[in-house]
């Protein structure tokens, strides 16, 4: 069998679903869903919020952009309990198992969060969005022995990953910056609201009062100034 790097045509991939408790996912995985599939469906999806401003008579109007929303992976596997692909499988045991991995856990009152991994493709931090199953063969005894679940994930990334993501340059929103050496609070931010005579707001804003002598490594917060 090959591994999830494989590139060799027809080559099954391994769908690997890990579910944490805290969204930093930090600490060993509560539970992980596993499933060889063939991947000749997913849709990774995304989409802008833009503000519509239109001035009084005129016909079209200008889009200011507001935010990126979390993106949507969807996908479809399969899973075959025949034994015709050599992985022996309970299909309904497997469907409960992806079930209990990516639904509600009610130690933590809310789905799990979920690392989503899938052949070559990058590594996704998220949560379930939706997902459906449907049985397409079954024993004379009812037991189903063909599945297909269809799910959708949205990205999901602590605070301190999407900021970093972000790297939002905007003066109008909250700017986190670490100093460096050779960093001073003007020069700051000259970069951030271009002008560097906000220092003095920015320092009473985070409590500095020596702010001539910050050492590399202090964190200090550039939070929306009007000039």
């Amino acid at each position: 069998m090959n591994g999830p790097g494989s590139s060799q045509r027809g080559a099954l991939e391994k769908l690997l679903v890990q579910a944490y408790a805290t969204p930093d996912y930090s600490g060993s995985p509560l539970d992980r869903f596993e499933a060889y599939v063939n991947p000749n469906e997913l849709t990774l999806s995304w989409e802008m919020e833009y503000d519509s401003a239109q001035g009084s008579g005129t016909t079209n109007s200008r889009m200011e952009f507001k935010k990126q929303k979390p993106g949507d992976l969807s996908l479809t596997f399969f899973l075959d309990g025949t034994g015709a692909n050599g992985q022996p499988l309970d299909v309904q045991q497997a469907v409960e198992q992806f079930r209990s991995v990516t639904g509600y856990n009610g130690d933590i009152h809310r789905p799990n969060y979920l690392i989503v991994s899938w052949g070559t493709l990058t590594t996704r931090y998220c949560i379930l969005k939706s997902a459906s199953v449907a049985y397409k063969l079954f024993r004379p005894s009812g037991i189903p022995l063909r599945a297909v679940i269809s799910a959708t994930f949205t990205d999901n990334s602590d605070d301190q990953t999407r900021v970093a993501t972000a790297q939002d340059q905007s003066p109008d929103l909250t700017h986190l910056r670490i100093i460096k050496a050779g960093d001073s609070l003007p020069m700051l931010c000259q970069q951030i609201y271009g002008d560097p005579r906000l220092y003095l707001r920015v320092a009473q804003a985070n409590g500095l009062d020596d702010f001539r002598n910050l050492p590399a490594g202090t964190r200090v917060f550039f939070p929306p100034l009007e000039k």
